[in-house]
């Protein structure tokens, strides 16, 4: 199995502009711009034992990339976060994935969002998979994508918006060379993320993983690993890496809300030297240990 999402939608639970609906009539315009021009923001956030984690970091991440593209959410931080609460009520997942998206709205055909009256809101609960068991034992196998990561003066990759292609383009390029996952450079040829996750190395005990101003989203589980690092006394810097570090690394491995974390076992055909290594069980284990808590 590849290193894709893959949603059960047997278990998909939907709130539509505010209120919980069947997923037969969770239904979007085919004139909303979010669907014609990929205009709108979304967060990706994990409940465990029906309790969202890391619920406010995540609507303020949301609520800073609306304000960023000039879209006003139709709603509060404390309803929004009152609403996710309603879903993960309505669903019948003990652990899930909630998918919470904010869209321009209904508007003509033409990209001027002036004309889009309405912002449409609506949240996902369902389930999510990454990456199989068997994958996570052995550790995915990444290849440096060609495509480029959109430079910060083209979009800011602290912007979380619907228009996904950049990365998708890369996630075609791991599917057609086997992969599990990509890793995308910036223009300068730098280290800026995975497709749908942030990259960290060790070198050394040292944790060394890619500042934002390189290409990498702020990501929420990156900042949790790294707090994780400082409470086991594990080094950890934001430094500009290139494919050379990559290669030369003691361990790889890969965050996100979806990820979680994600051992590598090689790239571009290159070992790692562990897999998984024991910094990345340290923090692995810690990981599990605060959302079981």
């Amino acid at each position: 199995m590849t290193f894709m999402e893959s949603f059960m939608h047997e278990h998909a639970v939907c709130w539509l502009n505010g209120r919980i609906v069947p997923l037969d009539e969770a239904r979007l315009s085919v004139f909303d711009h979010g669907l014609l021009y990929g205009d709108g923001v979304f967060e990706g956030i994990r409940f465990y034992h029906r309790r969202p984690f890391r619920l406010e970091a995540h609507l303020e991440r949301l609520f800073d990339s609306a304000r960023a593209i000039c879209l006003d959410i139709p709603t509060t931080h404390a309803a929004l976060a009152a609403a996710v609460l309603e879903t993960i009520a309505a669903s019948t997942l003990e652990d899930g994935y909630l998918r919470v998206v904010a869209t321009r709205g209904v508007g003509p055909l033409g990209i001027d969002p002036s004309r889009c009256a309405n912002p449409g809101l609506f949240i996902i609960a369902d389930q999510l998979r990454m990456i199989d068991s068997e994958t996570r034992e052995r550790g995915a196998r990444l290849i440096i994508a060609a495509t480029r990561r959109l430079p910060p003066d083209g979009l800011d990759p602290r912007i979380k918006s619907l228009n996904y292609l950049n990365h998708i383009l890369a996630r075609i390029e791991a599917n057609q060379a086997g992969a599990d996952e990509a890793i995308l450079l910036n223009a300068a040829g730098r280290v800026a993320e995975g497709t749908a996750d942030n990259v960290f190395i060790v070198r050394r005990g040292k944790l060394l993983t890619t500042p934002p101003v390189e290409g990498a989203l702020a990501g929420i589980t990156r900042e949790v690993v790294l707090d994780l690092a400082r409470e086991a006394g594990i080094a950890a810097e934001e430094i500009a890496l290139a494919p050379y570090d990559l290669y030369t690394a003691d361990e790889c491995f890969l965050t996100g809300t979806g990820a979680e974390l994600i051992p590598v076992a090689e790239i571009d055909g290159r070992s790692l030297r562990a897999c998984p290594g024991p910094v990345f069980r340290d923090l692995a284990s810690r990981f599990q240990r605060l959302v079981a808590a």
